[in-house]
């Protein structure tokens, strides 16, 4: 299999708890910082991700860890070695590109093949490589097809698959699923995990899209404007995030004023009961006037509107919410306190 490295003994090797840690690492384009003093770690078999608006640093920090960018300070370890001088063939990691790179010319099995034959590997060790491989993705039926005759899902794992044959240490993907239409990206998240779960090793992902990182991540981070935000499980970040940068870019949210002072409170839409009784005993609420109804299939998005103001948006079954339920309908929003989540102020412009 392309799981284990395995010594010459025949002992499994074995792996440092860290596959790939950043140690205060800033890098610059000219006057603009791309990243300011990034320190991560992410574990062996860990499938991460970093999230974050174009701009924030994900490939940036991809691109440092593959050993195409040198960063001006700091240093990037690589199962526990220190390589941040060392060139790109000497790193035990791939990189998986958004448009797949793909060689036209090359069938499937030869894209596949193209790595262990520029190691000089022998030929029956590149056969075995290249089966296992392709059989990971589930290719083998298609490994004499070129690119061409290939759905846009299949390239991909084509990519994966010659990314894998050299059992990397960890598997970097830049965007990897922005190109294929929604309901193939839907497919392919799960092809993604499965494959992922299958060989065993890190994987990191760079991504803008939410959904894609919530799904995937074994834990994730936020990056904006060069800098880490926070680190955590999906759920942890979705649900507990330390800032209103991580809350609004894991989701809808509505930021409510903090009643013990500075700064905002955290309320999910999921978490906002819209009805026409004012709020019970223990509970929170405010009045408000629909401004927006959106049917989303199982759910009704409602955006609203206060008195003082502030928007507010709910998320609910449609049997969840009134009958009479229209644009200019005024109705209470009404909470627990115990669902909000305090935030902490923001630390820089």
């Amino acid at each position: 299999m392309l799981t284990q490295p395995v010594l010459e003994s025949g002992r499994v090797a074995a792996l440092p708890a860290e596959a790939i840690a950043l140690r205060h690492v800033s890098h610059r384009y000219g006057d603009q910082a791309a990243l300011d003093d990034l320190s991560l770690s992410i574990a062996a078999g860990e499938f991460f991700s970093l999230l974050g608006p174009s701009g924030c640093g994900k490939t940036t920090t991809l691109r440092l860890i593959a050993g195409f960018e040198r960063p001006q300070a700091g240093r990037i370890l690589l199962q526990g070695q220190d390589l941040t001088q060392a060139p790109p063939h000497r790193r035990p990691v791939n990189l998986v590109f958004q448009n797949y790179a793909l060689f036209p010319h090359l069938s499937v099995w030869d894209n596949v093949a193209f790595g262990p034959r520029s190691l000089r590997r022998p030929e029956p060790e590149i056969r075995r490589r290249v089966g296992e491989a392709l059989e990971v993705v589930r290719l083998t039926e298609l490994a004499r097809r070129r690119p061409h005759q290939l759905s846009g899902g299949q390239q991909q794992r084509v990519a994966l698959a010659r990314a894998l044959v050299n059992a990397p240490a960890a598997l970097l993907l830049d965007e990897p699923l922005a190109a294929l239409d929604p309901d193939l990206r839907r497919t392919m998240r799960s092809e993604l995990k499965r494959i992922q779960r299958e060989v065993g090793i890190t994987f990191l992902l760079v991504t803008h899209d939410r959904e894609e990182a919530l799904s995937l991540s074994d834990r994730l981070a936020v990056l904006h404007r060069g800098r880490l935000e926070q680190v955590g499980t999906p759920r942890e970040l979705y649900e507990r995030p330390t800032s209103a940068v991580v809350a609004t870019f894991l989701g809808a949210a509505n930021l409510l004023p903090n009643g013990a002072g500075e700064g905002v409170r955290l309320l999910r839409p999921e978490r906002l009961r819209l009805s026409a009784s004012p709020p019970g005993e223990g509970e929170r609420g405010l009045r408000a006037r629909v401004r927006e109804l959106a049917f989303q299939g199982a759910t009704v998005e409602v955006r609203l509107r206060c008195a003082n103001d502030l928007p507010l948006i709910a998320i609910d079954t449609s049997a969840g919410l009134p009958d009479d339920l229209s644009i200019g309908t005024e109705l209470w929003c009404r909470w627990n306190p115990a669902d909000s989540h305090a935030l902490q102020p923001p630390s820089r412009p």
